[in-house]
């Protein structure tokens, strides 16, 4: 496996090829989308992509931690945490590693 990451830039520059905007049109086109899944994600909504996934949030309660060096018990507060779970179209795909 090949050690690359897709960033945002890559994501604009597809955009910029496949669907013929310019770079800046691009760029702010993803930044767009970026920024209403994140802005949904904050209020607490749910984000669903058909054949991707599903970005959601969900409240951890306060519990007791364990510190694995020590031993010694720690308090964790109470916090908010994304997940991600994947539809089953990618679960696939990746487990092939096919490309569409």
């Amino acid at each position: 496996m090949s050690e690359t990451t897709l960033t945002r830039m890559d994501l604009s520059e597809a955009v910029f090829r496949e669907v013929g905007l310019s770079r800046n049109e691009s760029a702010q086109l993803v930044e767009s989308v970026l920024q209403h899944m994140s802005d949904a994600l904050v209020a607490g909504e749910t984000v669903k992509i058909s054949s991707f996934g599903t970005f959601s949030v969900r409240d951890k309660s306060a519990r007791v931690g364990r510190n694995p060096k020590t031993g010694d018990e720690v308090p964790i507060s109470p916090r908010r945490v994304m997940t991600f779970r994947p539809s089953h179209l990618m679960k696939d795909r990746v487990a092939a590693g096919t490309k569409p």
